[in-house]
């Protein structure tokens, strides 16, 4: 018999049942680390050009729970009727694979004290039969495979499990997975392996780590806001004082705040000779909760790119911050367009989020926007409806969408009484509401077409200079008003469908 077709695991780890959620999660730790350590090491012989006994399996631990009855825990029942995730629909059985124990840990452990807080049954941990990728074991330093010559990379395939396509879909987040007879409902929207490929993703797209990326993410549509993001991230590092402790930027370059000792791996971040597609730039709290911003640039296929793949990091909240035409003769350049409801003509989404379905404002996200803008601008009352408007914004994929004949858009942007466009925020919401992070918008007006103000350079760089730092320090405002609030209170249950799965 061919030895290539035998299978090279590592030592079979028995399923382990547990009542306390930190020794679930150990086993987790246990079972992911002895799988990754048998794929590198079987990797690094590869490279080496050494002769496997076979081809080389690992696979990903699962969590499972069984339960009987749709009733939960009578003990905790107030408190749970507040959340909108940490219990499952109803009798059943319930499993999920799992991924990165050390970026998922405190997730994870809180996803498994809510299970059992909720059921009062017992978490069963475990290795599942779902291979993990071979690209999906490298360290964020490694380059192994590099070094090989093609002949030898190409008889990989042979060797080790590649990643399979049919194991990632978005079925369960889309609500259109149906289990076979016989396997178990799904624990969580994302599979171990559609874990691992975003995470994959988000490094070669945002040119940072994943473990970068914090709780709270601001999206924009201009570098102007990159740049003042910089800025003020540097001039809180410069701050003993700051809650932030470290600002990274692509190339995983990390500046530590004044007082903060460097850290081990600080050495290895290199700015890149050039900016990668999707540049994300993070100032970090101790507790993952505080903000990234990543320049989505334009258009609505960046925007569904990149929250794809943000979305298995299972955020508190993201927002857009970006700039808009203003519709409506009453708007002033510079007035900003608190989103209420969106007109999705992007068509970046339709398969996944049928246009039937309805984006809904969030009320927590809406209030903390206006009272940033209320903070930050010193403004109330008339004033402040002066410069804010709330309304319905209009995201489209065509750029040119003034040159289309006979007024055809604008016929439509009248009838959904539309009072702002652009190209990003309907598909940043629309991705929010599909996988279940709290999302908002809140826009500037920097040109108005339709009534003959079009952005033209003297224009706009004046423009830009005089709102881009008011903008931002909204955006973060809002974070910070966000992050008072309980995070029951911000995974709302608008987002929950009938049959939700149960990690937030």
């Amino acid at each position: 018999m061919d030895n290539c077709a035998m299978p090279y695991l590592p030592p079979f780890i028995a399923p382990t049942r547990h009542n306390d959620p930190q020794a679930a999660l150990a086993q987790v730790q246990l079972i992911y680390a002895q799988q990754i350590d048998h794929l590198r090491q079987a990797m690094r012989r590869f490279v080496a050009g050494e002769s496997l006994p076979g081809h080389v399996r690992a696979c990903y631990p699962f969590v499972r729970i069984q339960t009987h009855t749709v009733a939960r825990a009578t003990l905790h029942a107030a408190d749970s009727k507040r959340l909108s995730y940490g219990f499952v629909a109803g009798p059943g059985r319930y499993e999920t694979t799992l991924t990165r124990p050390d970026l998922y840990g405190n997730y994870y452990l809180e996803q498994f004290r809510l299970l059992l807080q909720n059921h009062e049954v017992e978490l069963e941990v475990g290795t599942s039969t779902q291979p993990i990728p071979v690209h999906f074991s490298f360290a964020e330093n490694d380059h192994l495979e590099g070094s090989m010559t093609p002949e030898r990379r190409l008889l990989m395939r042979d060797v080790f499990d590649l990643p399979d396509l049919s194991a990632m879909d978005d079925g369960i987040a889309n609500g259109t997975h149906e289990p076979r007879p016989g396997e178990a409902q799904p624990l969580s929207l994302f599979t171990a392996p559609r874990v691992d490929y975003s995470l994959q993703r988000l490094r070669h797209y945002t040119g940072t780590a994943p473990d970068h990326f914090q709780n709270f993410v601001l999206f924009t549509n201009y570098q102007f806001y990159i740049d003042e993001f910089v800025r003020l991230g540097h001039e809180a590092m410069a701050n003993p004082a700051s809650d932030y402790i470290a600002f990274v930027e692509p190339g995983n370059v990390i500046t530590r705040r004044a007082g903060l000792a460097p850290e081990p791996g600080d050495e290895l971040g290199v700015a890149p000779a050039r900016l990668p597609q999707l540049p994300s730039y993070h100032l970090l709290r101790a507790d993952r909760t505080g903000i990234t911003m990543s320049n989505i640039g334009v258009g609505p296929a960046n925007a569904k790119t990149i929250t794809d793949h943000i979305a298995v990091l299972r955020p508190h909240a993201w927002l857009m911050l970006g700039h808009c035409a203003g519709l409506r003769n009453s708007q002033q350049l510079g007035d900003y367009v608190l989103a209420h409801g969106y007109v999705r003509e992007d068509h970046v989404l339709d398969e996944e989020l049928p246009l039937w379905v309805p984006i809904p404002a969030l009320a927590e996200i809406q209030v903390a926007l206006q009272s940033a803008v209320a903070d930050v601008t010193q403004l109330s009352g008339a004033a402040l409806k002066g410069i804010l408007r709330t309304g319905t914004v209009a995201s489209t994929d065509n750029r040119n969408w003034e040159l289309l004949p006979n007024n055809t858009p604008q016929r439509r942007f009248s009838q959904s009484r539309a009072i702002a466009l652009d190209m990003e925020s309907a598909t940043i919401a629309a991705n929010g509401f599909r996988f279940r992070v709290p999302y908002g918008t809140l826009l500037c007006v920097s040109d108005k077409p339709l009534h003959g103000e079009i952005k033209l350079p003297g224009m706009a760089n004046h423009f830009y200079r005089e709102r881009v730092d008011q903008h931002l320090r909204i955006g973060i405002r809002a974070v910070e008003l966000l992050r008072e609030q309980r995070i029951d209170q911000l995974h709302s249950r608008k987002l929950r469908s009938f049959f939700e799965v149960a990690f937030q």
